[in-house]
């Protein structure tokens, strides 16, 4: 049984990324569980899991860039620019283009600075967005640059009158809204949106299909994790050997010589084990976060 490693969960709809570190606690029999990046409750898929040591790696499964597919409604607004907050406008969208709605989704692509979404869980003087915007407040938040990498239409419905629906395929950066997308391409169509569907395809390397769902996972308990300490670090990070001596000094947290790799990356010692993630500066290869067992 592996104890410290990876998880690669499907989310299903209707549970929190936090429900979903509860549920891993217990079938882990650990306390030591964390994920690595929100999904909102109406989200499915990828969510990655950290289990023991390994909680020390999802600040780096953190900034990963993101791949989803989304469906956009076109003709609604809502509170909280998703299919989970009441409609506050409607405009009939029967009129838009295919073209128009193209070039829309064409001009939130590349680097864009975004607004997110006012129910969201940035934290604004020590208290969390979604809270204030709960509390009756008006919510303001700053733009941040973020990179939307590939956004290609899937297909464009006109299924009910009054509405568009628009499903996307996209890849973005850490960071971005992708309900905020939806937003956006609605006013600038001037008929508002918001997200009806989301699913996270990828986080990084990981992907769909190593993910299990939790159902699956209650049958494998507790040996839940599917990628062990030191495999998901081969997997995520560049690589570098150490030998015996080296490997003594990076277990204390001492340098090494730098080996010239782009970082982070990850250090394993001769017994194949992982000991620390390390990046280079002024000279040394200094350690982020020292893995090595005490």
């Amino acid at each position: 049984m592996h104890s410290d490693g990876l998880i690669v969960v499907d989310k299903a709809g209707g549970m929190t990324s936090h429900d979903v570190v509860a549920r891993i606690r217990r079938l882990a029999r650990t306390r030591r569980v964390g994920h690595g990046g929100t999904l909102d409750p109406m989200a499915t898929g990828v969510l990655v899991v950290g289990v023991g040591r390994a909680t020390r790696l999802l600040t780096y499964v953190i900034g990963s860039d993101k791949g989803y597919t989304a469906t956009i409604r076109l003709g609604q607004s809502t509170v909280t620019d998703d299919a989970e907050g009441e409609v506050i406008a409607t405009t009939a969208a029967d009129t838009v283009t295919d073209d128009a709605i193209r070039a829309g989704l064409a001009a939130l692509t590349g680097e864009i600075d975004q607004v997110p979404s006012a129910v969201s869980a940035i934290k604004i003087d020590g208290q969390r967005a979604y809270k204030r915007v709960r509390d009756g407040e008006q919510v303001e938040l700053a733009a941040r640059r973020v990179t939307v990498s590939r956004l290609d239409v899937l297909a464009i419905r006109r299924d009910q009158p009054g509405v568009v629906d628009v499903d996307v395929d996209l890849a973005v950066s850490s960071g971005t809204y992708v309900r905020a997308i939806a937003r956006d391409l609605g006013t600038s169509l001037r008929v508002g949106g918001h997200l009806t569907a989301l699913r996270r395809t990828s986080v990084g390397g990981f992907t769909l299909a190593e993910a299990a769902t939790l159902e699956e996972l209650e049958r494998r308990a507790p040996d839940v994790v599917n990628l062990p300490l030191t495999q998901a670090a081969r997997r995520y990070f560049p690589q570098r050997e150490a030998d015996a001596a080296e490997a003594k000094v990076l277990s204390h947290g001492g340098p090494l010589k730098p080996a010239g790799i782009v970082g982070p990356y990850a250090v394993f010692g001769p017994d194949g084990g992982l000991l620390a993630i390390v990046s280079e500066r002024e000279g040394r290869a200094r350690a982020e976060i020292v893995l090595a067992p005490a």
